[in-house]
């Protein structure tokens, strides 16, 4: 039987509070918008009965007791353990995303399988399992906000690219055609990546929220698998067919493809245990939301 302490939101999330000025601090979960309230007009809207058992009986501890009394909802405990966390998240999400970008230059040949893919196609699905708790703990407003931030970086990082293989090189020096010519396919692929990804992490948060909403926060592992499957298909299309068109034949690029859907599908259901753990983590250590 499952606590109803335990029990998701499924509009709004008690963040903390702002004692200083007898504040609550509640985010919308489907947009991840911050409102701020005063306790006193908090007990009187609709917004408290969407609150969970535990965020309830904090919100009328907090208002008889004038602020006194303490909660685990404290902003000034809290405020930069969350948004160090999202730092962290958007900085392994930023790391993935350009190994699998530069990783991708390389093909590797499984002969037992007779297949050919990319070292990145084993790493890249955990990008959208970095997305996934994105959204699950920040909403998502922030975390669009991340894949934005991502794709930015990727851009610059295509111009910095771009613009050095256009340098005078040493005379004689050995790796200066190797290294254009890598550069060369590497620009081709990040430009690739940039558009696949923006689109399929676009899917798969929005994805992953709308079936948050329809389920009302259940069904963890339903909406991380979904939002991933139709991610990974739209990614492996795009991706495939703007890096390598012209120089494979479409019938290796369809076979490219197959192979890492099927990959990144293996993933995706790995990515549900972790999901899991994360959300448990998150709400230990840096919501306080866990019951004794």
């Amino acid at each position: 039987m499952v606590n109803d302490q335990e029990v998701e939101n499924s509009m709004y999330k008690l963040l903390g509070f702002e004692n200083s000025k007898s504040l609550a601090v509640i985010m919308v979960i489907s947009t991840g918008k911050v409102l701020k309230l005063k306790l006193s007009d908090l007990l009187k809207s609709e917004i408290i009965d969407n609150l969970n058992k535990k965020e309830i009986k904090d919100v009328y501890r907090k208002f008889y007791s004038g602020g006194a009394a303490l909660t685990a909802y404290e902003i000034a405990d809290r405020h930069e353990r969350s948004w160090m966390t999202y730092v962290v998240l958007n900085l392994i999400l930023f790391a993935l995303y350009i190994f699998t970008n530069v990783a991708a230059t390389k093909l590797i040949y499984l002969e037992r399988f007779d297949v050919v893919v990319t070292p990145g196609v084993f790493l890249y699905p955990l990008t959208f399992l970095i997305v996934d708790i994105l959204n699950e703990s920040y909403g998502l407003r922030l975390a669009r906000k991340a894949l934005l931030f991502a794709f930015a970086s990727n851009a610059f990082i295509i111009i910095l690219l771009s613009a050095t293989s256009y340098l005078p090189g040493l005379p004689g020096w050995k790796l200066d055609m190797p290294y254009t010519e890598v550069i060369s396919h590497v620009s081709s692929v990040l430009v690739a990546s940039s558009v696949s990804f923006l689109f399929s992490e676009y899917v798969n948060s929005y994805l992953l929220c709308k079936i948050k909403e329809l389920t009302s926060s259940r069904f963890l592992f339903l909406r991380v698998f979904f939002s991933t499957f139709f991610a990974v298909i739209i990614d492996s299309f795009i991706f495939c067919f703007i890096a390598f068109y012209g120089t494979m034949q479409n019938s290796d690029i369809l076979k490219i493809v197959c192979i890492q859907i099927a990959i990144k599908m293996c993933f995706a259901v790995f990515n549900i245990l972790p999901a899991y753990g994360a959300r448990s983590l998150f709400k230990r250590y840096v919501v306080g939301t866990q019951t004794a």
